[in-house]
């Protein structure tokens, strides 16, 4: 005795093979997840560097209107807060940069046969880098290099380089051992595989550390000023210094302002590497 097949509209019978339609129970969901991950990704690119404009012109206005001495109004010059503004970008930049340099190879060959025994060592010295207070880290540094801009950024390297280390080691255990096989399976060098299957694959938490290393660059540049390593730190110190709170206020101000567009600047970073369907 036959089945029977109930007919879909002008007597057919339901697609319900591989490229069939989907329903309309099925469709609005899909619409909505959609919708959803737009607007969470619209809402991170747009939200911050807005927030950034519209604090950064009340402190212009602020700076503008304010009733300052002399003494305010020379440490709060647009010149001289501009050069300290340039420097501390500098000062995050280069380390940075010095901090992807070395964390991410480092995190690869920690992840490469023996060589993965010492990966507890290497992150648990990482770990004593961070642990140890910045301002203490930076001093002892200078005792020993002299003061400057470079040995601000290695002490800052030193301190922001476990985030990207312990990340990068852990998104590349983290990528399927399946995929990895799958590679070598299609005649791929162990290079090639980690270039096109496995650092693709881990990128997102990678990035995660970075995001994290930009942040925590950023707030510690503000110690560079005691070892004349420049920053934005020099605004504070002559608040605390001199005794003008404003002076204080406006230092730190501009210090968050710039870590939290950094720290968007990370983001977007972060989404334009990750991988399509990841």
């Amino acid at each position: 005795m036959s089945e029977s097949v109930t007919a879909g509209p002008g007597g057919a019978p339901p697609d319900t093979g591989p490229d069939a339609e989907p329903g309309p129970e099925a469709t609005p969901r899909a619409g909505r997840s959609r919708r959803r991950l737009d607007r969470e990704t619209l809402l991170m690119l747009v939200v911050p560097p807005v927030l950034v404009a519209i604090v950064f012109a009340g402190y212009v206005w602020w700076r503008q209107t304010a009733d300052l001495d002399e003494t305010e109004l020379r440490q709060l010059a647009w010149g001289t807060v501009g050069d300290q503004m340039w420097e501390h970008v500098k000062l995050t930049a280069v380390t940075s940069l010095l901090v992807v340099l070395i964390a991410v190879p480092l995190g690869v060959l920690l992840t490469r046969g023996r060589l993965s025994r010492l990966s507890p060592v290497v992150v648990g010295i990482a770990n004593i880098g961070q642990a140890a207070p910045s301002v203490g880290l930076i001093v002892l540094l200078a005792m020993w290099r002299g003061f400057g801009f470079w040995t601000a950024v290695i002490a800052l390297t030193l301190y922001g380089i476990l985030p990207v280390l312990r990340n990068t080691i852990t998104g590349l255990r983290g990528v399927d051992a399946t995929l990895v096989e799958a590679g070598r399976g299609l005649g791929m060098s162990q290079g090639s595989v980690l270039l096109r299957v496995e650092l693709p694959l881990a990128s997102p938490v990678i990035m995660a550390g970075v995001r994290t290393s930009l942040v925590l660059v950023v707030g510690t540049a503000t110690l560079a000023t005691f070892i004349n390593g420049g920053g934005l730190g020099g605004i504070i110190n002559s608040g605390i210094t001199l005794f003008r709170f404003d002076v204080m206020v406006a230092g730190a101000v501009l210090v968050a302002l710039l870590a939290l567009l950094i720290e968007w600047l990370g983001r977007l970073l972060e989404l334009v590497t990750r991988p399509r369907g990841i």
